[in-house]
């Protein structure tokens, strides 16, 4: 089985983050450890809510695993709140990954042209150190225009989004992929590039005019999971996007509309058979 050490927050309600990363990778069949960066009553888009930081404790945690024989196959991270925890997280990585270890970076800090609130200019730049020692990285285009200094387009051709994934590449990461990203009219998905074979590799589905917390984190959790798992790059991207819009369907139907967050856990068996499928495929069954 394979173990995948996941470092981000976690929201105690609010389904985004850790819990969304564990019970997906559970489910997928990947042995889920997890490193908090901070505990938060709810997620950020609640008012009033508590947050906790936990950058203190992410040394001696990791030392305790070092120290006991602890291996990852897989080392992914999601949203990071400062700049020094940043430099935590590398020196983690480089501590514990081989040369067998996936490195996965979701540079969580953007959206729609926008930084989050808590974050400028500086700590994008600060998050393309990250991307730097990863193997996949998936921002969007927010997040990458921030890191490189390329102006945000809100309407864009398929070149935009390769001259985006180029300059990505020059950071060091093997495989860049853009998340939020739209090709034709009523279609989204997400592009990537394999330095490796110099080629471009893309998904799109339906888009569903609808947006909900926290699917961001779906999409991610399912691509690293999957990359993990071994998953040809554009059958990853096909099951990560095509179970998020399902999520978001699914959520849809609710009559109560949880703002906060997708019902993921509605749809959970629909991933295992996806999942079953591309297993029976390559074992051509």
């Amino acid at each position: 089985m394979k173990r995948i050490l996941t470092i981000q927050d976690i929201s105690c309600f609010g389904k985004c983050s850790l819990t969304v990363a564990l019970p997906l990778f559970s489910a997928m069949g990947i042995e889920a450890v997890i490193l908090p960066t901070a505990v938060l009553s709810t997620h950020t888009m609640f008012k009033g809510f508590t947050c906790k930081d936990l950058s203190d404790q992410l040394k001696p945690i990791t030392d305790h695993w070092k120290n006991e024989g602890i291996t990852f196959d897989a080392i992914c991270t999601g949203y990071l709140g400062t700049e020094e925890e940043i430099d935590t997280v590398i020196d983690i990585i480089e501590n514990f990954r081989n040369k067998d270890t996936l490195v996965f970076v979701d540079p969580a800090m953007g959206d729609n042209g926008k930084l989050y609130p808590a974050f400028n200019e500086h700590y994008a730049k600060k998050n393309a150190s990250l991307c730097a020692v990863a193997d996949i990285i998936d921002p969007n285009i927010t997040e990458a225009s921030f890191m490189m200094d390329i102006p945000y387009k809100e309407f864009y051709n398929e070149d935009y989004v390769k001259e985006l994934l180029l300059e990505l590449s020059k950071f060091g990461t093997k495989t860049p992929i853009l998340t939020g990203v739209s090709l034709s009219n009523g279609k989204t998905g997400a592009m990537g590039y394999d330095s490796n074979t110099e080629t471009f590799f893309s998904y799109q589905n339906d888009k569903i005019p609808a947006s909900y917390h926290g699917t961001g984190d779906i999409f991610s959790s399912v691509l690293a999971g999957a990359f993990a798992l071994g998953i040809d790059r554009t059958e990853a991207l096909k099951i990560a996007a095509d179970y998020t819009a399902l999520t978001i369907a699914e959520t849809e139907k609710n009559p109560d509309k949880p703002w906060y967050g997708v019902d993921f856990e509605a749809t959970i068996p629909e991933l295992i058979e996806a999942l079953r499928k591309i297993k029976g495929k390559n074992n051509g069954v």
